[in-house]
């Protein structure tokens, strides 16, 4: 080493030089071993990809499957990767890992299914080949000084593991686009499109209209809706478009043109937004970060500190740029409890950057704080968040809160972790059982689905199966809800969109309604890494809708039968009746009849009455009223009309008519329904002007003579239909000249809770007063039209002696 440095003296290298090359050297050595380490692993990563088309299996499955065939044919595991591969030792790794990509493909037609696990799962894109690529891009972007230089850098990093043919990065400015840098691009189509006006089509303007990445993955559609760089236009057949993050608005574009056709899985966007990241201070135009400059030997003393102290912390530099914006932070000083997202504990981390060590936390909530508390000096505790530790090699997640203090122009950031108390989690469980419902999350990046104990309840799984994978949910879902939840799986793990949907399942226990609420988590690039959602079974209340809509649909259906009945038992009423009000002339009495049916219901009634002139030159009145309403009433007050008409014609007395009708009543054949009626019967004879009438139950007639009215005296005689013992009087009344004599039903006289005496003394007095008025409208009308609120049928007749002066 003397020797070494004396040459490099004589030969007039600074001491500087000497130590830049020796930095140079060991980061170059870091370098072949992440290059060597991140090789091995691609191998692997490809193979468990074969593994995973050709047997259907998830990643872990495939990669334990490696082992056992390594172990049962006694060889490394790199070999057996091989192996698999059709590349055992020989070729490039490159060679190799194509290979692999190639066979993978082939049963890729599943993929495309919105139900396809492996269409969203990001997989362990902190695995070492990822870090290394990254890290090769991170340190080999440092000496970027061009958009030229960062185009080639991406090429070149991703050409061999994403098939990226050609990077273009462009700038927008005053409306339209300004490539400022290129590779894999021929100078030709560069200068073609080195000026972009505001055209339609054009992805890179998408991308800075909607501040979202543009994904062109169909080359038939992509060539329909959008102008593609290239001639022909397939030498690219999928591209990405990707913003540059940075302050609001971006207005830098990076677009990834491939050499190969399909869609981006979950994996390469991830790892194309990681790049892309990568890529803000390059692009920024600001130059290299500058160091705050500070005191070592507080720096030592913070780190003998943070050495005996529990809990994970650091102390950070804030590393500006020449116009004093804060670009990054540098970890000087960490605890042995400090970890980041590769595994790195305690001084591992120091000399490393925030964004290299937690690249999640750019643009968040605490990388706001740690800025307020740099510039105002008052700590910073954010509100507690999901973050994702390696504990034992095992991912798992857990939530923190960050604390920041400013310590001489630094930070001193801690962690504080929350963990659920069992008291919350009893507290849980029961909200799960009251409400039916559960919990479930699914991690995209270890592909590790969680579920509560509830969900298994309530998709009837045995908990031993574990949950059920995308694949599986198709097999159980109803077919009319195929289309509508898998364009919900899309948006929800496609787009990173929430849902809120509901669907049918089979269970061993029967069809069962579900609503499934989620939400993804999304990383600092927009990529969903997190899927939590609630599935709740709605089996008991659909049950109960649709109990409720059987019974809304057969009311329908009975009240439509009702009106369909009320209308016939109306036009049935209507042919059987006379008209409802009218005046006649027989046997030189002036009859007047008023019929009102009821104001309310849907049936009509059995409210009927007769007024005939007999063979003899008597004439015959009869007011009957059948008990209950619809059909069966009207056609019993058709038996009853017609039959009493019939034997009154023949000559048969009242009481004989009446007994005639009781039997017909009682007769099972011709009253299946058991039917009872009132009925009250006169035969006027105008010789002697005389009336004889007999009564079956119904209300008395009511007399008005000299401006009294009287109720007659009424002989023996029940309701028909009631009694086959039934005994039948009559009666006789002399009517004289100005004399009024009522029939009625009693509808006339009736009101809820209150005695029939009452409304027949109401009858009497309104009947008098209206008789001594006089007027115009005939006293059946007047009397019917007094019923404001008619609850069943009144029909009155009004038989008239005209006096004189009438």
């Amino acid at each position: 080493m003397e020797g070494e440095g004396a040459a490099s003296g004589a030969s007039g290298v600074t001491p500087e030089v000497l130590a830049l090359s020796k930095v140079v050297s060991r980061l170059r050595a870091e370098v072949v071993d992440l290059e060597s380490g991140a090789s091995r692993l691609a191998v692997l990563e490809r193979a468990k990809g074969v593994v995973m088309a050709r047997a259907g299996v998830s990643a872990e499955a495939a990669y334990q499957l490696l082992l056992e065939r390594a172990e049962e044919s006694r060889r490394s595991l790199l070999e057996e990767c091989w192996i698999t591969l059709g590349r055992l030792g020989t070729g490039n790794a490159a060679a190799a890992v194509r290979s692999a990509e190639s066979d993978a493909l082939l049963p890729r037609e599943p993929a495309q299914s919105a139900f396809s696990a492996r269409r969203y799962v990001v997989g362990d894109d902190r695995s070492a080949a990822q870090r290394a690529l990254l890290a090769r891009l991170a340190q080999s972007l440092a000496e970027a000084r061009t958009g030229d230089d960062v185009a080639r850098l991406l090429r070149s990093a991703l050409n061999d593991a994403e098939y990226v043919d050609a990077v273009m990065i462009y700038a927008a400015a005053a409306g339209s686009l300004r490539l400022i840098g290129s590779a894999g691009v021929d100078s030709e189509l560069a200068e073609q499109w080195s000026h972009v006006p505001p055209l339609s089509g054009i992805a890179a303007h998408e991308v800075i209209g909607a501040q979202e990445a543009v994904w062109l993955e169909d080359l038939a559609e992509d060539i329909a809706g959008h102008r593609l760089i290239g001639d022909p236009p397939d030498r690219w057949p999928s591209r990405a478009w990707l913003p540059v993050p940075a302050s609001a608005p971006m207005t830098t574009v990076i677009g990834f043109l491939r050499s190969v056709a399909g869609p981006f899985d979950a994996r390469t966007r991830t790892l194309l937004r990681r790049a892309v990241r990568l890529c803000g201070g390059p692009l920024s135009g600001d130059g290299a970060p500058r160091e705050v400059k500070g005191s070592d030997e507080g720096v030592t003393t913070v780190q003998a500190v943070f050495d005996a102290l529990s809990g994970p912390a650091v102390l950070l530099t804030p590393l500006r740029s020449d116009s004093g914006e804060v670009e990054d932070y540098r970890i000087d000083a960490a605890s042995p409890e400090a970890v980041d997202v590769v595994g790195r504990r305690g001084t591992e981390l120091v000399g490393r950057r925030i964004l290299e060590t937690y690249p999640t936390v750019a643009g968040t909530a605490v990388w706001e704080g740690y800025l307020s508390t740099l510039v105002t000096g008052t700590a910073f505790v954010s509100e507690p968040f999901a973050y994702e530790e390696v504990n034992a090699g095992v991912p798992r997640q857990s939530v923190y809160s960050v604390r920041s203090s400013r310590f001489e122009g630094r930070l001193v950031v801690s962690w504080i972790r929350h963990d659920t108390s069992e008291r919350e989690a009893r507290l849980l469980s029961k909200v799960q059982r009251l409400g039916n419902l559960g919990w479930a999350s699914w991690n995209l990046i270890t592909d590790v689905i969680t579920w509560s104990d509830q969900v298994y309840i309530i998709f009837g799984r045995d908990p031993a199966l574990g949950p059920m994978r995308l694949e599986e949910l198709p097999e159980h879902l109803a077919a009319e809800d195929l289309p509508a939840l898998g364009a919900g799986v899309q948006r929800l793990l496609g787009d990173g969109a929430p849902i809120d949907q509901t669907f049918r399942i089979t269970t061993a226990y029967g069809l069962r309604h579900l609503r499934i609420v989620a939400e993804a988590e999304r990383d600092a690039d927009g990529a969903p890494v997190e899927v939590h959602g609630v599935f709740q079974d709605l089996s008991v209340l659909k049950d109960a809708e649709l109990a409720l809509r059987d019974s809304e649909r057969h009311n329908l259906l009975q009240r439509g039968m009702l009106k369909a009945e009320r209308a016939l038992g109306a036009r049935l009423q209507e042919a059987l009746l006379p008209i409802s009000a009218q005046s006649l002339d027989l046997a030189g009495l002036c009859v007047d009849v008023a019929y009102l049916p009821a104001d309310r219901g849907l049936n009509v009634g059995g409210d009927w009455y007769s007024a005939i002139e007999l063979p003899d030159e008597c004439a015959l009145f009869v007011v009957g009223d059948v008990a209950g309403h619809g059909m069966p009433a009207v056609g019993t007050m058709a038996q009853l009309r017609f039959t009493a008409k019939g034997m009154a014609v023949t000559g048969s007395p009242p009481p004989d008519v009446l007994s005639r009708l009781n039997a017909l009543l009682l007769h099972p054949a011709s009253n299946e329904q058991g039917t009872t009626a009132t009925m009250i019967m006169g035969r006027y004879r105008p010789s002697d002007q005389c009336l004889t009438w007999a009564r079956a139950g119904h209300l008395p007639p009511l007399l008005i003579r000299g401006g009294s009215a009287e109720f007659l005296v009424q002989p023996d005689g029940c309701l028909l239909g009631a009694t086959h013992d039934a005994r039948y009087g009559q009666s006789t009344v002399l009517l004289q000249p100005g004399d009024h004599l009522l029939l009625y039903t009693d509808g006339l006289v009736e009101e809820p809770a209150e005695d029939i005496e009452t409304g027949l003394h109401r009858l009497a007095d309104k009947a008098a007063r209206l008789v001594e008025q006089g007027g115009h409208q005939s006293l059946a009308r007047r009397l019917a039209d007094l019923g404001q609120d008619r609850r069943d049928d009144i029909c009155v007749l009004d038989l008239h002696l005209p006096d004189d002066r009438s």
